[in-house]
């Protein structure tokens, strides 16, 4: 009996699998049928959604590599010549404002303070005197006006008792002699007097401190205290130290030291092609990324556009004459304000940087791709206006709508 039944299980096996091989066969058939137009239909609607997309959204953001990071950097000369002294700052040293950072023999200098210190001293000593002679002179002018008035009345009075020969010749001589001895007596001091006066400035009463030839020997004694103070070079600003001198170097007025590379307050110099700046305008967000920190994202604003080209700022500026002219884009440096966090590493003058400047434009989409669009609910249309007016007219006419 088992030998029976065993014949008829094994085609009702075989045909039970053939069954399903048929059913999934005809499933994946099925599935396949949907599949294709699907995908026809939806590869070019993701196409399209995306073209649009990318042509709304280009322009946006414009960004160039052509970026340097700056900073402020001063040439520190002496106001003074003479061999440095000491040095107080080693090459790359960060200093701060005040700091000395070098030193000129001062010696010569001290010496020139105390002869400008002598010469002030002599030059009041001698406004004393002339003071003390002008008041003498003054006094022996009251003197011979007197003498002067004696010897008048005593020749008047000689004069007339001549005239009775109660006084002879030889007396009448002798007392006008003495009047005329008087009188350039009298002029001779107010010479002397005018002659002080003019030494005394011509106001003999005004203060010692006041007269002009002390004012002139204490603005040299200033003069010399600020060449010596001069001797001291300290920093301008916060920064770096750069090309440090050596001790005994001779320096002057009109040679470069050293140099101080300002830390803070740094900036980035883009030049941007003139094409790429049509809607690039000061104040936009900048996003700024540095070669020497991979990774890391410094944000700024547009501080101003440069009024010309590059080119127009060099020494001899190309003359594009119809002879030889080809047409090259030119660039426009635009200056980046870079802020600094506190932990954020520092920025070097000289820097290559990368920076994306966020212009916030929106091109105007077609009026068949505003709704499109809006239909399919992707954005509204009053998204889709390319400023402010447009969006509030585009509001204005679906609300009317």
């Amino acid at each position: 009996m088992t030998q029976d039944t065993q014949p008829q299980t094994a085609p009702d096996t075989e045909q039970t699998g053939r069954d399903g091989a048929s059913s999934s066969s005809s499933a994946r058939k099925r599935r396949r049928r949907w599949v294709r137009p699907l995908l026809l239909l939806a590869g070019p609607l993701a196409v399209l959604v995306g073209g649009i997309a990318w042509y709304y959204t280009g322009g946006r953001y414009e960004s160039t590599t052509n970026a340097y990071v700056h900073a402020d950097m001063v040439a520190i000369s002496p106001e003074v010549s003479g061999p440095i002294a000491e040095v107080k700052v080693d090459e790359n040293e960060v200093v701060h404002k005040g700091d000395e950072l070098f030193r000129i023999e001062q010696r010569p200098f001290k010496l020139a303070v105390a002869r400008a210190e002598a010469e002030l001293h002599s030059v009041r000593q001698d406004i004393r005197a002339l003071k003390a002679t002008y008041q003498e002179q003054k006094e022996n002018l009251q003197l011979a006006r007197i003498r002067r008035g004696f010897a008048q009345r005593d020749f008047d009075r000689k004069n007339k008792l001549s005239r009775t020969n109660v006084v002879s010749q030889a007396k009448l001589d002798e007392v006008q002699n003495a009047l005329e001895t008087a009188r350039q007596q009298v002029a001779v001091s107010k010479q002397a007097m005018q002659a002080t006066r003019a030494q005394l400035s011509g106001d003999p009463d005004l203060p010692v401190d006041q007269m002009p030839k002390v004012k002139s020997a204490q603005a040299a004694l200033e003069k010399a205290q600020l060449d010596l103070a001069h001797t001291t070079v300290p920093a301008p600003f916060d920064g770096i130290a750069s090309n440090t001198p050596e001790p005994g170097q001779y320096v002057g007025p009109s040679a470069s030291v050293m140099s101080v590379v300002a830390t803070r307050g740094v900036w980035v110099d883009a030049n941007f092609k003139e094409t790429a700046l049509t809607h690039v305008a000061p104040g936009q967000a900048v996003d700024i990324r540095v070669d020497t920190y991979p990774g890391r994202v410094w944000h700024g604003t547009v501080a101003s556009i440069a009024p010309a080209t590059g080119s127009e700022f060099s020494v001899l500026p190309a003359q594009n004459v119809t002879g030889n002219w080809v047409k090259v884009v030119q660039r426009i440096p635009v200056r980046i304000a870079v802020e600094t966090p506190r932990d954020a590493p520092q920025l070097r003058s000289g820097m290559s940087t990368e920076v994306e400047i966020d212009t916030r434009h929106r091109r105007e989409l077609p009026a068949f791709a505003r709704k499109a669009l809006a239909w399919l609910g992707t954005f509204p249309e009053t998204a889709m206006a390319k400023t402010p007016d447009q969006a509030s007219k585009a509001a204005g006419g679906s609300a009317g709508q």
